[in-house]
C-alpha cells in the first residue's frame, strides 16, 4: 500500500547537518558524523564483490536482462524469481522476440508470478522498443520512463546496471538500509522522505567510482536481502555498522535505533471479498472458460465465469447463477462445490467458491468478459489462467 501522498504534519527528523557529531552509546562508536558517500561506496564496493550471489541474471549484464529481471523482482523474493525468469530467457531472449510473441503467450509463460500488469507491459514496451529504437532499450533516461512499466526505479537499475551511468535506485531494500544509514525518524513513503531518499540514492550513485554505480546500487539492494532485513539485521555481519575493527557509517547502528528503522505505519485492514466460479461442461465434454477485459484486474487472462458476492446479498448458489446469467447469458443449475480456493493480492484477499454447474439453456456470450470459448479437458492447460482458476482446473478430472 503506498503511501507517497500522506501529508506531512511533522518535520523530519533526517535533516541533521553534514559532520554533526552526537553523545557516544553504548556502540562505543568513535564518531557519529552524517553518513558521508565516499566512505559508504569505499566499504560497500568491496563487500558487494565477495557477498554477491550467483543468481542467473547476474550472468547477463545486457540491458534486456536487467530489464526483464529489475521486472520480476518488483514485489516478488529472489528464489521465487529464478525458474519464471529462466523460462521466459529460454522462450523470449531479447526483444524483438519478445516483441513478435502473441500477449496470450507472453502471460502464459508468466503464468504462476502474478501481477500480470508487468508482463503485459513487458510486452508493450518491447513492441515500442522495436518501433521506435531498433529493438534496443535507449541508454536515456527520459527515453526508458516513457516506455509501459518503466518508472524511476527500474530506469535507474537498466542505466546503472546494464550502461554504468550513475544513475540511482530505490526499492523496498534500499529504502530500509538508507533509513538506517541515516536513522531517519519518518515513514518513508512520506512524500518529503522519498524525496530525500531518492537524493540520498542519487548521491551515492555519483559517489561510486566511474562505471560502479551499478556495483554500487547492487550492493545497497543486496545488503538490504541478507543483511539488512526487515526484523533481524545482522549489524556484526555490516560492513557499513561500527565493529572495534572498524568506523561506522551507520547512524542508526550508532544510536541504537536500528529496530525502529524504517519507522512503520499503521496498515489498514484488509479487505475480504467471497468470490464465485462456475464449472460447466457441455454435451460434447468441453468446458467453458471466459477471457477478462483487457482494463482491470488479471487482464487478459482466462479462467472459469463468475464474480464477487455482494456484501450481505444473496447466498452462493443464487449469486453464481446470476454472475452467468448477466456476464455469459446462459441458464445454469449449481451442483456439488470443487474446491474452496483462498488467495491473497495486493490490496485484498478472497476466498473462491467453485461449483460443478449444469448448463440448462442459452448460448455463451461474453457479455461481461472479453472473450468465450468451450474447450477440452487437454486444452485447458494451454491458456493462461490466474493461480486461483489454476488450482479448480487441477481439481477436475482428467476425463
Amino acid at each position: 500500500m503506498s503511501l507517497a501522498g500522506d501529508s506531512v504534519t511533522t518535520a523530519p527528523s533526517w535533516g541533521t547537518p553534514p559532520q554533526r557529531t552526537f553523545p557516544s552509546d553504548s556502540h562505543s562508536v568513535s564518531t557519529q558524523i552524517e553518513p558521508d558517500p565516499e566512505s559508504i561506496a569505499a566499504a560497500l564496493l568491496p563487500w558487494i564483490g565477495a557477498a554477491r550471489r550467483d543468481l542467473p541474471w547476474r550472468r547477463r549484464r545486457d540491458p534486456y536482462a536487467v530489464w526483464v529481471s529489475e521486472v520480476m523482482l518488483q514485489q516478488t523474493q529472489a528464489a521465487t524469481v529464478i525458474p519464471y525468469y529462466e523460462r521466459w530467457m529460454a522462450r523470449f531472449g531479447d526483444v524483438a522476440t519478445l516483441a513478435a510473441a502473441s500477449l496470450e503467450e507472453v502471460l502464459k509463460v508468466w503464468e504462476g508470478l502474478g501481477y500480470y500488469a508487468r508482463a503485459r507491459n513487458l510486452y508493450r514496451a518491447a513492441r515500442q522498443i522495436v518501433a521506435r529504437h531498433g529493438g534496443q532499450l535507449p541508454a536515456d533516461r527520459q527515453a526508458l520512463l516513457a516506455l509501459p512499466g518503466i518508472g524511476p526505479y527500474t530506469a535507474g537499475a537498466i542505466l546503472s546496471l546494464a550502461f554504468g551511468k550513475p544513475e540511482p535506485v530505490l526499492d523496498g531494500n534500499v529504502r530500509r538500509v538508507l533509513c538506517r544509514l541515516y536513522d531517519i525518524g519518518d515513514p518513508p513513503r512520506k512524500r518529503v522522505v522519498e524525496k530525500r531518499l531518492w537524493e540520498l540514492a542519487a548521491a551515492l550513485a555519483r559517489a561510486a567510482p566511474g562505471g560502479e554505480a551499478g556495483s554500487l546500487n547492487e550492493g545497497l539492494m543486496e545488503l538490504g536481502a541478507l543483511v539488512c532485513t526487515p526484523d533481524a539485521p545482522d549489524c556484526l555481519a555490516c560492513p557499513l555498522a561500527a565493529t572495534p575493527f572498524r568506523a561506522g557509517q551507520c547512524l542508526a547502528w550508532a544510536r541504537g535505533t536500528q529496530l525502529q528503522r524504517p519507522v512503520q505505519v499503521a496498515r489498514r485492514r484488509t479487505p475480504h471479498h467471497r468470490v464465485t466460479a462456475a464449472v460447466i461442461r457441455n454435451h460434447s465434454e468441453q468446458w467453458l472458460i471466459v477471457q477478462r477485459p483487457e482494463n482491470g484486474l488479471l487482464g487478459n487472462l482466462w479462467g472459469f465465469p463468475g464474480d464477487t458476492v455482494a456484501e450481505g446479498g444473496d447466498d452462493l448458489v443464487t449469486s453464481l447463477q446470476e454472475a452467468v446469467r448477466r456476464r455469459v447469458g446462459i441458464e445454469i443449475r449449481v451442483s456439488e462445490p470443487i474446491a474452496t480456493i483462498r488467495h491473497v493480492y495486493t490490496h485484498f484477499r478472497i476466498t473462491l467458491h467453485a461449483f460443478h454447474c449444469e448448463w440448462l439453456s442459452g448460448e455463451p456470450g461474453p457479455f461481461g468478459y472479453a472473450d468465450v470459448r468451450w474447450v477440452s479437458r487437454e486444452d485447458l492447460r494451454t491458456y493462461p489462467f490466474p493461480r486461483t482458476d489454476r488450482k479448480i482446473e487441477q481439481a477436475l478430472p482428467m476425463s
